[in-house]
């Protein structure tokens, strides 16, 4: 995603972070401080694994179930490996990096 948002969020990385279980529909996160949203727009619909952020709150927040529509929401990127260990724990710790182009072209399980 092309947004003030994401690159604010991609000059941060690599980040360490804890994500705990949030409704049963989605993982979120509190990062240490808010993300630049000048110009950023919301999304409004999450899709399965895609890295979002919810502006009210200032966390991060990764959907693994439909979720309902949002105004409150910016598209951050999308998450492209692990996605099945995401649904194990209720909280866990995880390293947000960028991926890589090979990681990108892989098949995902």
């Amino acid at each position: 995603m092309n947004n003030s948002a994401t690159r604010d969020l991609l000059s941060r990385l690599p980040m360490t972070v804890k994500f705990e279980d949030f409704h049963a529909t989605e993982k979120i996160s509190y990062l240490p401080g808010k993300l630049d949203l000048s110009g950023t727009g919301t999304a409004g619909n999450a899709q399965i694994w895609d890295l979002m952020y919810y502006v009210p709150w200032g966390n991060l927040a990764v959907f693994y179930r439909p979720y309902s529509p949002s105004r409150d929401l910016v598209r951050l990127g999308r998450i492209v490996s692990n996605q099945p260990a995401l649904t194990r724990a209720s909280s866990f710790t995880a390293t947000i990096e960028r991926a890589t182009a090979r990681q990108l072209l892989m098949p995902q399980p």
